[in-house]
């Protein structure tokens, strides 16, 4: 927790704050070993970050005094990730990496390849999400949370969803065998697609390259989700 992300609730009169909630105080606690007095960086869900002195910490409440909120958050990188959704755990280490990365926008796309129990998994909801997403801005020292939207149809995403996103975007698809190598350095708004493991099969390839979308890939190597899409996003931007 490289910031302490505050939340609305956690707010108090008087430029003060006071966070409850277990996990951060257990972290203050164990990995900051914080004591009254020092002075930690915190962040305003969705607005800047500063500084708070540590006023008191128990079991229950830690209690800062707020001061120069005068920093912005890192930029955002200026893509949409639209990845086929994950087995459980690896969604969640997924929502951390491209939050920590700057990712704020972010749909979970059913296809062939993925399981259709996924979409049942507890780490869907709206609570599970919140948590990994929040995680990874910890992380990051961000505070602007990324939108994450579910897609549970692959037809109607590419058919309804999808050439509107293509009027503001450059579409890339990444997928194992495609023509072109991953581009690098973009600046311009990017929809970058990537598969479940295994791939999309080759009817949802050619529906996304007929609909204006750039097949990429990152090489002969075979990778992971997770380790795939730290890569084109780093390579990317």
């Amino acid at each position: 927790m490289n910031l302490i992300l505050l939340s609305p609730d956690d707010l108090d009169a008087e430029g003060f704050a006071r966070v409850r909630d277990p996990r951060r105080l257990d972290h203050l606690r164990r990995v900051h070993r914080a004591r009254c007095g020092d002075r930690l960086v915190l962040g305003t869900e969705g607005g800047r970050i500063g500084h708070g002195e540590l006023l008191s910490l128990d079991a229950r409440e830690a209690c800062f005094a707020l001061d120069d909120f005068d920093q912005a958050p890192p930029p955002a990188l200026p893509v949409h990730l639209v990845l086929a959704l994950p087995r459980p755990r690896m969604l969640a280490r997924s929502l951390e990496h491209v939050t920590a990365l700057g990712v704020k926008h972010i749909t979970l796309l059913h296809c062939r390849r993925v399981e259709k129990s996924y979409w049942q998994s507890p780490e869907l909801t709206a609570d599970k999400i919140r948590h990994h997403l929040v995680l990874g801005l910890e992380q990051a020292r961000d505070t602007h949370l990324p939108d994450v939207r579910l897609a549970k149809g692959f037809r109607p995403f590419v058919e309804d969803i999808l050439p509107a996103l293509l009027e503001k975007h450059r579409g890339l698809v990444a997928h194992p065998g495609m023509p072109h190598a991953c581009p690098r350095d973009l600046t311009a708004p990017t929809l970058l697609l990537v598969g479940p493991e295994g791939g999309f099969i080759d009817w949802e390839i050619e529906k996304l390259l007929a609909a204006g979308c750039e097949g990429i890939h990152l090489g002969p190597r075979i990778l992971r989700v997770e380790t795939a899409v730290t890569a084109l996003l780093a390579r990317i931007f």
